[in-house]
């Protein structure tokens, strides 16, 4: 039985706990994240707030963990709407080749050039800040990262003898994309989506630090920093414990990414 690497154990029990943390917050959480006590503000932990309360009363915990939910839910979204479009338009290139694959890749290479931020900021300029626009921002520069990976994996894989058997067979190829070189790119596909789900936590965080994500009432670590920023000398746990959350949820989905990538590459594991 093959060892699993370290940082895949690691990864992978940091990432259990922020997912089950976020989906427990579906049903539960110790008080209502958005109701406003001024006569508890600053309050100490205790065992009615675990965490203490913040400088409107609202209780830390539940808010951290509403916070991890809405992060678990914008990078879900967005990578899933970045990786398909991604993966589809990297599949068409590497499928077809010749002046559509260019078009693909001077297409991926004009994505490179707007980063979430200045994305985010154009659609809260046109259509006002929002967590929906962040979506969008972070979906959009997922695009250009999954068509590469797509395209570069399926022209390995187009030139496997089994695809060029299928070709002398009269598949077409969009079957024998559907049937073969699919299949044969997803575990390079889950190893970047799971990577670039870290990158979307962050992002989303970066937006709403800046108010261009999630907004009041809705939690968000990113806002939480924010919000602690002019408190720090007051209190600083405000910003030490959305820190930490974001630190936590970064670190196990890149340890986690890196674990499979190790696994699923051959020549990591002839290295073991």
């Amino acid at each position: 039985m093959k060892q699993l690497p370290a940082n895949f154990i690691i990864g992978a029990v940091l990432v259990a706990f922020v997912v089950g943390v976020a989906a427990l917050s579906l049903i539960w959480t110790p008080h209502d994240p958005t109701d406003l006590n001024i006569r508890a503000k600053f309050g100490a932990p205790s065992h009615v707030n675990w965490l203490g309360t913040d400088q409107l009363g609202r209780d830390l915990v539940s808010q951290l963990m509403a916070a991890a939910r809405n992060s678990m839910t914008v990078a879900l979204v967005a990578v899933l709407l970045g990786g398909s479009i991604g993966v589809a338009l990297g599949l068409l290139a590497s499928a077809i080749g010749g002046w559509v694959e260019d078009i693909v890749m001077r297409l991926a290479d004009l994505g490179f050039a707007f980063p979430a931020l200045l994305f985010a900021i154009m659609l809260a300029a046109v259509f006002g800040p929002s967590l929906t626009n962040a979506v969008l921002a972070i979906a959009f520069i997922n695009i250009p990262i999954f068509a590469r990976v797509a395209r570069a994996s399926g022209n390995q894989i187009w030139t496997r003898e089994y695809v060029l058997a299928a070709r002398a067979a009269g598949m077409n190829k969009f079957t024998i994309t559907l049937d073969h070189i699919l299949p044969n790119i997803a575990a390079a596909v889950i190893v970047q989506a799971t990577i670039e789900f870290a990158v979307a936590i962050l992002a989303e965080a970066a937006l709403s630090y800046l108010g261009l994500g999630a907004q009041p009432p809705a939690s968000s670590w990113g806002r939480m920093l924010s919000e602690a920023q002019t408190l720090m000398y007051l209190a600083p746990e405000l910003a030490i414990y959305p820190g930490l959350c974001i630190v936590t949820a970064v670190l196990g989905f890149g340890l986690l990414g890196d674990g499979l990538r190790d696994m699923t590459d051959p020549r990591l594991a002839r290295a073991r």
